[in-house]
């Protein structure tokens, strides 16, 4: 009875569990599926065309989840703000996040717009099959200069979505997400096909629907939070004035920075990975582009619960509770772990299927299926180690979760994964394998932090409240 009240909860904290998680994963789901069919629209057209495209979304991931680190490292005191009743302190949050972003979309759009052809071409290897390496930059090329119109939209959205969600309001942004895709989806397909009198415009379509698809999730996003002010009291005033407490500025900046360096390091180092897997040639591109398609469909589960455990265990930090927050991260992180045991199972058991959507090789496909089988036995430690991250991240130990998560990965995983792609002939198969293996030391130094509770801490000072 002991161990079932140490690590489980009775139904309502399951209950109030799933209002915040299912919102999320229902908006990530929707997300990740029509993803995925965008992903197969593109395959169908051809290996080279969906390889430029996973390339460059790849590079893309960089500016998205220095987007994310930011808005996550100011969201921490949000959501702190938010338990205790302040507002106020919720807006000056909601403003920092707009300097930040600010200056995060001006760096991206310069970065990849002078050096992306060079940043594509890292990953074009192979012998004997020079057309297609340069049919895939070309498609690489073409995709990403329509994709630099998007990243304006999709940083505003992440600000007004954040904040809502750090203030218990996680509804809205799934539905404007479930709009988005659907939107996405609608044009996908009459801009990559040219149906219905559109224009057939192939990897520009596909990257033209996803930017529209981006300014009207911003757009809902945005009017509701306006029109809604009643719900969403930090709102008002928010743009009276550009003042953010210098105080409070310093502490973001101090607590905050090594989250957003964290972010933009670690997907730095897993577009490094995927270069080192690209040394296996443009099979394995492919392939990487479709198991990772499918992986992100059946990891939606433990992602939300990340982001449940940032919010549910960071409010009652905010508010005091620090025996409830350790209880409650507990089980939390027992039920995202055991979730991705059955998960696993089941990808697992459709592995060989997914990759026949596909219109390429029979090699690519046979390799996307092992690739798959891979990723769903390690979706167990996956679920562990997010729930880590997070669970570190809510307590304000940001340098604790850069050296378990960035440092980590360029100090142990990609130095493996370099050594065995070019100092060795291991095949795809073993040499994706070992790099996820070696993640089982990071899941050992996870469990220890989290069970030492070293972030069971309070960042919110009385003079900031």
């Amino acid at each position: 009875m002991k161990f079932r009240q140490k690590y489980f909860g009775d139904r309502d904290f399951y209950k109030m569990t799933l209002a915040v998680a299912v919102p999320i994963m229902i908006q990530n789901g929707i997300t990740n599926f029509v993803g995925l069919l965008d992903n197969i629209m593109v395959g169908r057209i051809g290996t080279e065309q969906m390889s430029g495209i996973a390339i460059v979304n790849q590079l893309l991931l960089v500016f998205n989840l220095a987007v994310f680190g930011a808005i996550s490292g100011v969201g921490i005191f949000g959501a702190q703000f938010f338990g205790c009743g302040d507002h106020g302190g919720v807006r000056q949050t909601f403003r920092f996040k707009l300097y930040v972003c600010a200056g995060i979309v001006t760096l991206g759009i310069l970065a990849l717009f002078f050096w992306g052809e060079g940043l594509i071409m890292l990953y074009l290897h192979g012998e004997g099959n020079e057309q297609a390496l340069l049919a895939t930059l070309g498609y690489g090329k073409k995709y990403l200069l329509v994709m630099l119109t998007g990243l304006v939209p999709f940083a505003v959205e992440e600000i007004y979505a954040s904040t809502l969600r750090e203030c218990g309001e996680t509804r809205l942004p799934m539905i404007a997400g479930v709009a988005a895709v659907f939107v996405n989806l609608l044009f996908n397909y009459l801009l990559i096909f040219g149906k219905m009198g559109f224009p057939r415009l192939g990897v520009a379509g596909a990257a033209i629907a996803t930017v529209i698809s981006r300014y009207v999730q911003a757009a809902i996003v945005i009017l509701w939070t306006h029109t809604h002010a009643e719900k969403m009291p930090f709102i008002v005033g928010v743009y009276r004035t550009p003042r953010v407490p210098v105080p409070l500025a310093l502490k973001i900046l101090r607590m905050g920075s090594p989250l957003l360096f964290n972010e933009v390091l670690w997907a730095g180092g897993m577009a490094v990975l995927n270069q080192c897997y690209s040394m296996r040639g443009l099979d394995a591109v492919a392939a990487l582009n479709i198991s990772g398609t499918i992986s992100n469909l059946f990891n939606i589960v433990f992602m939300s619960m990340g982001n449940a455990i940032a919010i549910i265990v960071g409010q009652l930090l905010g508010a005091g509770k620090m025996e409830e927050a350790m209880d409650t991260d507990r089980k939390l992180i027992v039920f995202s772990v055991l979730s991705c045991f059955v998960l696993g199972g089941l990808m697992l058991l459709f592995a060989p299927l997914f990759p026949m959507l596909y219109k390429t090789s029979v090699g690519v496909k046979d390799l996307a299926a092992w690739l798959i089988r891979i990723a769903a036995c390690c979706m167990p430690l996956y679920a562990f180690m997010h729930a880590a991250y997070f669970t570190l991240r809510s307590g304000g130990k940001t340098i604790i979760t850069f050296l378990f998560d960035s440092v980590y990965l360029w100090v142990i995983s990609i130095p493996v994964a370099y050594m065995l792609s070019r100092y060795t002939g291991m095949p795809m198969v073993p040499l994706y394998l070992s790099c996820q293996l070696i993640d089982i030391i990071k899941c050992v130094i996870g469990f220890f932090l989290v069970k030492k509770g070293v972030w069971i801490h309070n960042i919110i000072s009385s003079e900031e409240k």
